[in-house]
C-alpha cells in the first residue's frame, strides 16, 4: 500500500462536502489516508475512535455518498479513483475481492454498488483497471511522489463531455463577447466537474444568462470567465438565477428585472 495520498478539489472543494461537520471532513481525510490502493478501508470504526470522531460522522459520509459500506464492516471511498491514479508498477490490488465484486466504476471514476445502481452495471462503464501514468523510460520508485509525477497525473486526467463543453463555451462567447477556447484544460476541468455532479447544459446557460445580465458592461465583466462561472459557486449562481424576459412595445425593448430600456430603432 502506498504511503502517500492525494485529494481532488473537484470532490473536497464543493459546498456539498464543506456543508458537513468539521469532524466528518476530518474523518474523510483520515479514512482516505489509510485506504488501500483500491480505496478500501478494513477497520473504519477503529479509525473513528483513533481520531476522536463519532460514528455519526461515519454515517454522514455514507449518507452523503462519500463512502460505501458493506455488511462485512469494510467501507470503500466512493471518489477514490478521482483522488488517486496509481501506476501499475506500484499498484497493489485490494484483498477485499468479495466487496469489490459488488461494485462497478462509473465513467467519472466513482464507485457504485451494483445492486443499488443497476444503470451503471453495464459494459459501458470502466471496471477496475488502474491505468499506468508512467511515461517512456522514466521509471518511478515505490516511495517517490514529486512534482514531475503530479504534473503527469494532471496532464493525463481523463477528458469527457467534449460536445457539451463546446456548446457551453460557444454560448458564453456569444453572450459575453469573449473568445474562450473549449480545449483549455482548466475550462474542461471545471465544466466536467459540474457535469459529473449532475448539472446539464441548460443549467450552464442559465448561469451565463444571469451573470451576463448582472456583470456585463460593469467592473465585474472580467469575471465572465469559465473558472469563475463554473467553479465552486456554480450551484449558488444557479439557485439565485433571475429569469430574464423580453417584451417589445411601442418601438422599445423592455428587459424585466434589469430595468434597462433601449430603442429597437
Amino acid at each position: 500500500m502506498a504511503r502517500r495520498r492525494m485529494f481532488s478539489l473537484d470532490v473536497i472543494d464543493t459546498d456539498k462536502f464543506n456543508d458537513m461537520s468539521i469532524s466528518a471532513r476530518l474523518l474523510y481525510y483520515e479514512l482516505c489516508m489509510r485506504a488501500d490502493d483500491d480505496g478500501f478501508v478494513p477497520s473504519p470504526k477503529k479509525i473513528v475512535r483513533m481520531v476522536g470522531c463519532s460514528e455519526e460522522d461515519l454515517k454522514m459520509l455514507i449518507t452523503k455518498g462519500y463512502a460505501i459500506a458493506f455488511d462485512s464492516g469494510i467501507i470503500v471511498i466512493t471518489h477514490w479513483k478521482m483522488h488517486n491514479y496509481i501506476p501499475k508498477d506500484r499498484y497493489h490490488k485490494t484483498i477485499f475481492q468479495e466487496e469489490q465484486a459488488k461494485l462497478t466504476q462509473r465513467s467519472d471514476y466513482t464507485y457504485a454498488l451494483c445492486d443499488q445502481s443497476e444503470q451503471y452495471c453495464t459494459q459501458d462503464v470502466y471496471r477496475f483497471d488502474t491505468e499506468c501514468i508512467q511515461v517512456g523510460d522514466n521509471p518511478y520508485t515505490e516511495v517517490r511522489l514529486g512534482k514531475d509525477r503530479l504534473n503527469n497525473i494532471v496532464e493525463q486526467s481523463p477528458t469527457t463531455h467534449i460536445s457539451e463543453i463546446k456548446e457551453i463555451i460557444s454560448y458564453l462567447n456569444q453572450k459575453a463577447g469573449t473568445n474562450y477556447k473549449p480545449t483549455t484544460k482548466t475550462t474542461q476541468k471545471h465544466i466536467n466537474a459540474r457535469l459529473n455532479e449532475g448539472y446539464n447544459v441548460e443549467d450552464f446557460k442559465k448561469v451565463i444568462d444571469t451573470k451576463c445580465t448582472e456583470w456585463l458592461k460593469t467592473d465585474y465583466s472580467k469575471y465572465l470567465r469559465p473558472e469563475t462561472l463554473f467553479g465552486n459557486k456554480f450551484e449558488s449562481y444557479l439557485n439565485t438565477a433571475v429569469t430574464t424576459k423580453e417584451n417589445s412595445f411601442a418601438g422599445y425593448k423592455v428587459i424585466e428585472n434589469g430595468y434597462n430600456y433601449e430603442s429597437e430603432v
